[in-house]
Formats: C-alpha cells, sequence, structure tokens
C-alpha cells in the first residue's frame, strides 16, 4: 500500500453504473475484458425492485469473467463482476466486503448509484473507478463527487453512443469526468486505468 494511502481495498475496483439501455452498454463493456482482470467489477443498473432480474445470467453469457448478483457479505475478489440484485442497494464496507440494504419503496432510484459510488470513494480511494452508462436520470452526481474527492477516476459514455444520455450528461456535468468516451472506447480506458491504477 502507499505511503499515507489508509485505504482498505489494495487492487482496482471498477463500478459500471447504468439505467435504461444499460443491458446494451454493460454488454458491450464487458465482452472484451479478459477473465484474468485485475481488478474486481461492481455493476449497478437501475431495475425494478419488484421482479427478478436476469441481468446477471445474461452478462455471464456475454463475458469470460464470472458474473453473479452480489450477496451481503460478499469478498471484493479481482476477476469477478458482482451485480447489485432488485429491492437492494449494494454498499462497499470498510472491510473490503460488500453489504445490501432494502432500498425501500420510495426514491432514490434503485439501486442507488450515488450510495454505491460513496461507498466505494471511502473504501477504495485512488484505485476505484466509476464508468457512468446510459440511463435516465441524474442519479450519480453525488457518488462521483464523493469519488473525485478520495481520489479515484470517473469514465463516461459519450452522447452519441448512449441510449440514453440523462446519467452520463449529469456525470459531466459535475466537471470531474476524466474522459468522456465512446462505448467502443470505454474497455481499453478501463483496461489502461488497471495497469497504471497504485497497487
Amino acid at each position: 500500500m502507499p505511503a499515507g494511502d489508509c485505504y482498505p481495498l489494495e487492487f482496482p475496483v471498477v463500478a459500471l453504473v447504468a439505467s435504461a439501455g444499460g443491458l446494451e452498454a454493460l454488454t458491450a463493456v464487458l465482452a472484451p475484458l479478459p477473465a484474468d482482470l485485475a481488478a474486481a467489477v461492481l455493476v449497478a443498473q437501475h431495475v425494478s425492485p419488484d421482479h427478478p432480474s436476469r441481468l446477471a445470467a445474461i452478462l455471464d453469457q456475454r463475458t469470460a469473467l464470472p458474473v453473479r448478483e452480489a450477496r451481503n457479505n460478499d469478498l471484493l475478489v479481482p476477476g469477478t463482476v458482482l451485480i447489485a440484485p432488485p429491492a437492494r442497494h449494494l454498499l462497499v464496507t470498510s472491510q473490503a466486503r460488500l453489504g445490501l440494504i432494502e432500498s425501500g419503496t420510495l426514491p432514490p432510484a434503485r439501486p442507488s448509484v450515488d450510495l454505491l459510488l460513496a461507498t466505494l470513494a471511502v473504501t477504495c480511494g485512488p484505485r476505484a473507478l466509476a464508468v457512468v452508462l446510459t440511463g435516465k436520470g441524474t442519479d450519480g452526481q453525488a457518488g462521483i463527487r464523493a469519488i473525485a474527492h478520495c481520489g479515484g477516476t470517473v469514465y463516461a459514455q459519450d452522447v452519441t453512443t448512449s441510449a440514453h444520455y440523462g446519467m452520463p450528461g449529469a456525470a459531466v456535468d459535475t466537471t470531474l469526468v476524466e474522459q468522456v468516451l465512446t462505448l467502443p472506447d470505454i474497455p481499453p480506458a478501463i483496461l489502461a486505468h488497471i495497469d497504471n491504477a497504485p497497487r
């Protein structure tokens, strides 16, 4: 761990966040990533809290990385993709594990991108990468500010390749996005970030 770095996670963590149009975007990002990826991947896509989600099963068939829904107290492991389940907010805890809390019946968006990114920021610091993909609304702005405050990095999908530019546009509006990328350019940018992340 670098001198002065007090963050408990000692390897990179990539958070892919999305809403409307997210399945296609997540597929495009995850499909090129190698099975030996030297980072853990967390996914939060807005889904109905009232129905089971097949997102993990679908993505598991589209990438070399193992993909499954996150469980409470899961340990973050490089080369694994964990997805926020319906009706649960996904948190990263100070023990570098995951926590799930009931999302309840009222907003914020479910699962909350802000909650995921804020907790990732304070546990991963400069090894955190948030990638804001297509989606409606503005969920993620507060979490992006937390990521930047703790030394992490934020990328956003560009307007031309986003099915809905609400979330990426809101991310860009924070002025804290390091790169605005077309969808095909996001996987190589993720790999470059992982290669250069502090260990």
